[in-house]
């Protein structure tokens, strides 16, 4: 990744730091300040294209021209409703109950800004994801960990404890909030020299089989 002068997070979520070094680079962090506000009658895919392109604009103002800004945002929806971070207790309740015995999705667009050439590239990532038929009382478990009030859905799909997902088909690590091979591939259309087995990486960290990864990595999905 020679080109790649200064690498930027424009996240401090734990988890796409942590999903971002597999890569092996080092990047620096810098959260993007932006209104997240949803437009009316905005889809979920458009909504969380529009905020990542947003975010690495933004951060990329003021990153220098030798600069790569990678950044994402990752929503759950339910249908045409989106279920953003409970405020509370009795919020996250009703979010896990909503979601229960259901299949949902998960959205995360993720961009890369190349500030000297000011190029943007974007990816849209959605996976469907069945949520198991836990009961009251692991929900009130869940919830007394503290877990859930910094998650999208209120929930953490790699959580040990709670296992909220029962058997999933698509990309994993776009639930957890950076889809990897998506990501790979984009990077790939600013340096061709990038090699990374960031798909082993990847289901090795999140200890997932992957049954999609060659098609996506292949530009099929």
């Amino acid at each position: 990744m020679t080109k790649f002068k200064k690498i930027i997070l424009a996240s401090n979520s734990p988890r796409r730091k942590e999903l971002l070094t597999l890569f092996g680079v080092d990047y620096v962090v810098q959260p993007a300040d932006v209104d997240e506000s949803q437009l009316e009658n905005e889809s979920p895919g458009d909504y969380v294209l529009r905020l990542a392109e947003a975010k690495a604009k933004k951060v990329g103002e003021s990153a220098g021209e030798g600069a790569v800004v990678i950044a994402a945002d990752t929503t759950v929806a339910d249908g045409a409703i989106l279920l953003g971070k409970p405020r509370d207790e009795k919020e996250s309740r009703q979010m896990l109950e909503q979601l229960r015995d259901r299949v949902h999705q998960v959205y995360t667009g993720t961009a890369v800004f190349e500030v000297k050439t000011n190029k943007i590239f974007t990816e849209l990532t959605c996976t469907d994801v069945p949520m198991r038929d836990y009961t009251d009382n692991e929900i009130n478990e869940y919830i007394a960990t503290g877990d859930p009030f910094d998650k999208a859905g209120g929930y953490a799909i790699q959580h040990s404890g709670f296992h909220p997902v029962s058997e999933l088909s698509g990309c994993y690590a776009n639930v957890v909030g950076l889809p990897l091979c998506h990501l790979y591939r984009t990077l790939k259309q600013i340096e061709n020299d990038l090699h990374v087995e960031i798909s082993a990486l990847c289901q090795q960290t999140l200890e997932y089989d992957c049954d999609i990864y060659e098609r996506v990595l292949k530009g099929e999905l």
